[in-house]
């Protein structure tokens, strides 16, 4: 690091339920010198539709960056940089000006099931998908388009549906890339943004998007923009994009990355065989892997991350994080009176959950491991790793007449720490996972559920300051990267402070070996009836790929 000089960098973590905007000041360390947030609205609309208004992100960009310089009086010419982490996977198709020629298509957006219907499910098929675009596909990137919510699918939906519009589109961006063009004036996607198009070959001297798969599902190539390295300076602030933000014109502005690519480089889990957990919203295993290695069995791919140098092997729980919000919502909340001033968690993004969800955590410290014999399934929108199935729910097991709240709150923390190691223990089929993992998210907060994980898994937890902050820290590092003041992605672990250790008690561990067999079970089990009430059972095993390697909008990294 420069002899002692202190940078500053701003970050903006852009998600579906608002900007959270850090200040981070960087020296030996990282440190959060200053935050602030600003919701806006996400449209459902009635056909499956999920929009946003791009100027509305823009828009809490400007609102926050004045708030966050305002408390510490920090000038703005003493800012080095900016980067972003972002929701993945949006769709906003802009004109030569960079403006959206409509609003932006998000993640979620389900509206193109007759584009994906005809664009992978004719022919002859493997798992209801096409098998000659599957092995092209699969040859190329190692993914396969096979979701309805990939953005290759609302592209060609505005095509059919809005020829009008569709004739001035220029560029294809996503979220964070519409917002460097702003901030710059440049049409880029940053390589994990590109990666997660399923249109780009990642491949060792290939680096581009690949005129063969543009073709096969009829893309017109010039409306991908140049493709460039996370760290890379997109550019300098221009003058119009200064004046709005309150910053120095000529600032650096560095690409960022996805919440995917990112949360890792936050936790610090940079280098090859590095494992971390996060626990935010939704859920994941990654491990930092060199190859592209594939498992088809249990839906496991290695997305394109933060460093040109290596890939995330992502292994995704729909549904963590959610599940605690369910209990809070259901269980918890109705007995805890105080609790009434009716805090949307998922909406606030800040850790209000250092109230009620210390409280929860309180309420059950003297629950035994195994919680009295009850086990929950996290299952609660489907699960994607190691089994796809959408039909799949949440259950409480083995309920006796003793069972109380407290057992079924603990329970549930439980059975989303069962989940994530079977996800690791898939992994290990494949790859080495580290001994010691980071552990991140909002979930990480709390001692009680990183003991419970350590337990649960057998290994030695580590956890960060500011956890739930992971994303935004990841884009720091990326910035520190930009500037040449630390060398690559990889030298992130100086900069994260680690904050606690946690390793396993032997006879907890002893106590869920054996729940953890029954959990497993407990899907087997249980698959038939779930396809019996939850869907046609044509769509048990509707895709063969993690084809949605990111987070779905609405559970977003800091949304706990």
């Amino acid at each position: 690091m420069g002899h002692g000089m202190d940078h500053y960098v701003i970050t903006y973590d852009v998600g579906t339920s608002g900007v959270k905007t850090c200040l981070y000041r960087i020296a030996e360390a990282l440190t959060l010198a200053g935050s602030a947030m600003e919701g806006y609205d996400l449209s459902i609309l009635e056909n499956g539709g999920a929009e946003q208004n791009p100027s509305d992100w823009w828009k809490a960009m400007g609102k926050t960056t004045a708030r966050v310089l305002a408390e510490p009086h920090i000038p703005a010419e003493s800012i080095k940089g900016i980067s972003f982490c972002a929701q993945m996977q949006g769709l906003v198709l802009v004109d030569r000006q960079g403006e959206p020629v409509r609003m932006a298509m998000s993640y979620m957006d389900q509206r193109a099931k007759k584009e994906h219907r005809e664009g992978v499910m004719h022919g002859l098929q493997i798992a209801g998908v096409n098998i000659f675009k599957l092995l092209q596909s699969l040859a190329i990137t190692r993914a396969v388009p096979a979701s309805v919510k990939d953005p290759v699918w609302k592209y060609k939906w505005v095509q059919r549906n809005e020829p009008e519009l569709f004739q001035n589109v220029y560029k294809w961006l996503d979220v964070k890339e519409y917002l460097l063009c702003k901030c710059t004036g440049e049409f880029v996607m940053t390589e994990d943004s590109a990666y997660a198009t399923l249109l780009y070959d990642a491949r060792e001297g290939k680096k581009a998007f690949s005129p063969r798969l543009c073709k096969l599902f009829g893309v017109n190539l010039g409306h991908l923009p140049r493709v460039v390295p996370c760290a890379e300076m997109v550019g300098q602030l221009t003058a119009e994009a200064a004046a709005e933000l309150q910053l120095a014109e000529g600032t650096p502005v560095f690409g960022g990355g996805g919440d995917a690519s990112l949360i890792g480089v936050g936790a610090g889990a940079v280098e090859e065989g590095d494992t971390h957990i996060y626990f935010g919203t939704s859920g994941w295993v990654s491990t930092v892997v060199k190859k592209q290695v594939l498992d088809v069995t249990n839906m496991i791919a290695s997305i394109v991350g933060a460093s040109p140098k290596s890939y995330q092997y992502f292994s995704e729980l729909e549904t963590a994080g959610k599940c605690l919000e369910w209990v809070k919502n259901h269980l918890a909340l109705d007995e805890i009176g105080i609790y009434l001033e009716k805090k949307h968690i998922s909406e606030s993004r800040e850790s209000v959950y250092r109230s009620l969800y210390d409280y929860m955590m309180h309420a059950i410290k003297d629950i035994p491991a195994g919680s009295n014999g009850v086990i929950f399934t996290p299952w609660l929108h489907g699960n994607r790793s190691p089994f796809e199935d959408a039909n799949a729910r949440g259950l409480f097991f083995n309920i006796s007449i003793e069972t109380g709240k407290t057992e079924m709150i603990h329970a549930v923390l439980e059975g989303i720490c069962y989940h994530l190691r079977w996800q690791l223990e898939a992994q290990d089929l494949k790859i080495s996972t580290s001994r010691t993992i980071r552990f991140v998210g909002g979930g990480a907060i709390s001692p009680k559920t990183c003991q419970i994980l350590a337990d649960v898994l057998g290994r030695e937890i580590e956890t960060v300051a500011d956890p739930q902050n992971a994303g935004a820290v990841g884009a720091a590092i990326i910035a520190a990267v930009g500037l040449g003041l630390i060398g690559k992605v990889e030298d992130a672990k100086a900069l994260v402070q680690l904050q606690a250790k946690y390793t396993p008690n032997p006879v907890n561990k002893a106590t869920y070996d054996t729940y953890f067999r029954v959990f497993k079970s407990l899907y087997k089990n249980n698959k038939r009836a779930f396809g019996a009430l939850n869907g046609p059972a044509l769509h048990v095993a509707k895709s063969i790929l993690v084809s949605e390697p990111n987070i779905p909008v609405d559970q977003r990294t800091t949304s706990l």
